[in-house]
């Protein structure tokens, strides 16, 4: 199949529009800024109530809908939807160079909406009909891998043809290759990937490198100049990972561990608090000395900020993904997965990678990305070399059980 070279822009063009989207402060991410953490969930009525026990997997809708009525080839078109600021666009903000280059090469038409802001908000928009086997109006979705994980455990996507996905199978990275929530991506590729690091301001810190879990909770010299993310799988993973459990394969009594291991931490006032997207700026003014952050707010707060540091644990680090999925019944099954296989051709990939500032999946897509911006392909939070991509654990899947009750203690833990 042929490699597409998509209109490039180029790296000034890249940074005007990254800086004009973030008001000139390089802080306001779409991850980091819009992410949603179980703790919402709760808020919004149980995990258990949204996804009961599942379905057994001979029994997935998913499975059975692939084999219905594929509308792609008499209608070439997709409907996509994404979340805000994940997509590249041109320097006038009047195009999406890669959306278009696709449509341009295949006349197939994308229907694009940035209709995503919370994981749990856009569940509860499309769960009616997936529950009542219905077409939801929409082809590809992105969602985080937790929400991922509950749609394929409830048969709610459809399982990919991997005949329409050369790109995809051959260059996805090993690092993404098998969640426990879907071995060898029979229903799912990744968008990007989501590394949680730990951040320190230098000046803060008196020069000192801040790179462990147990410098920051037990440090007096960062006492109240600490921060935590409310994200349950990050601040609990990473320190799961301190204590040398594998968040992958932990157990009741770790989780309750790690637990108590941060309350101590609230107890005497060690972490001053925990935190959205809002540790940006208390960070790059030095109020917070080190914390528990997402990569992509590091990538761009360095832009305006060189005292901004990032340090990977040696313990490892907490890696989780925006994944790209076909919802049961979808009417353009296959030209969804052309689009998405058109994601991972290399140069295509660069550009994406080049604008949105994560972890980028695809193996092998450095030459490229170093065509654009050198600095950008050298930065191991966006391509991660061998030693960091071998640090890196996702937190493993839980029952609708644990879910509810892990996600109730830990919104004790931080007060929501």
């Amino acid at each position: 199949m042929e490699q597409y070279e998509p209109e490039r822009l180029s790296a000034p063009q890249l940074a005007a529009m990254r800086r004009s989207l973030t008001n000139g402060r390089g802080a306001l991410t779409r991850r980091s800024l819009l992410r949603a953490s179980g703790t919402g969930a709760l808020a919004l009525g149980g995990l258990g109530a949204l996804s009961a026990c599942g379905i057994p997997p001979a029994q997935r809708e998913g499975d059975a809908a692939a084999a219905s009525d594929d509308h792609s080839a008499a209608e070439k078109q997709i409907n996509f939807s994404n979340w805000t600021e994940y997509m590249d666009v041109s320097e006038d903000e009047k195009s999406r160079p890669t959306l278009d280059a696709f449509t341009k090469r295949t006349g197939i038409k994308v229907k694009y909406t940035e209709d995503i802001n919370d994981n749990v908000e856009f569940f509860g928009k499309i769960k009616p009909q997936l529950a009542a086997g219905q077409d939801t109006g929409r082809d590809l979705i992105i969602v985080t891998d937790w929400l991922a994980a509950r749609i394929i455990r409830l048969g709610w996507a459809q399982k990919l043809d991997h005949a329409n996905l050369p790109h995809a199978f051959a260059n996805l990275s090993p690092q993404f290759r098998t969640p426990d929530w879907d071995p060898g991506r029979a229903y799912s590729y990744p968008w990007t990937g989501i590394p949680t690091v730990i951040a320190y301001n230098e000046k803060a810190t008196g020069g000192r490198k801040v790179d462990s879990i147990t410098q920051l909770l037990d440090d007096p010299k960062l006492k109240g100049k600490v921060s935590f993310l409310s994200e349950m799988r990050d601040s609990v993973g990473m320190t799961l990972l301190d204590m040398g459990k594998d968040p992958g394969s932990f157990t009741d009594a770790d989780y309750d561990a790690a637990i108590g291991r941060l309350q101590k931490g609230v107890d005497k006032k060690q972490i001053r608090r925990f935190t959205g997207n809002d540790y940006t700026a208390d960070l790059s003014k030095g109020d917070i000395a080190a914390c528990v952050a997402w990569a992509g707010d590091i990538i761009q707060l360095q832009a305006d900020n060189p005292d901004i540091k990032f340090a990977i644990p040696s313990a490892g680090y907490i890696t989780s993904s925006d994944n790209m999925l076909v919802p049961a019944k979808a009417r353009h099954k296959t030209n969804a997965e052309k689009l998405m296989d058109y994601y991972y051709e290399l140069p295509v990939a660069a550009q994406l990678a080049a604008y949105i500032n994560y972890v980028c999946p695809v193996d092998g897509v450095g030459t490229e990305l170093a065509k654009i911006d050198a600095s950008m392909a050298s930065n191991t939070l966006i391509l991660p070399d061998r030693a960091m991509a071998a640090k890196s654990r996702a937190f493993r899947s839980l029952s609708s059980e644990e879910e509810t009750a892990y996600e109730e203690k830990f919104a004790k833990l931080i007060g929501a």
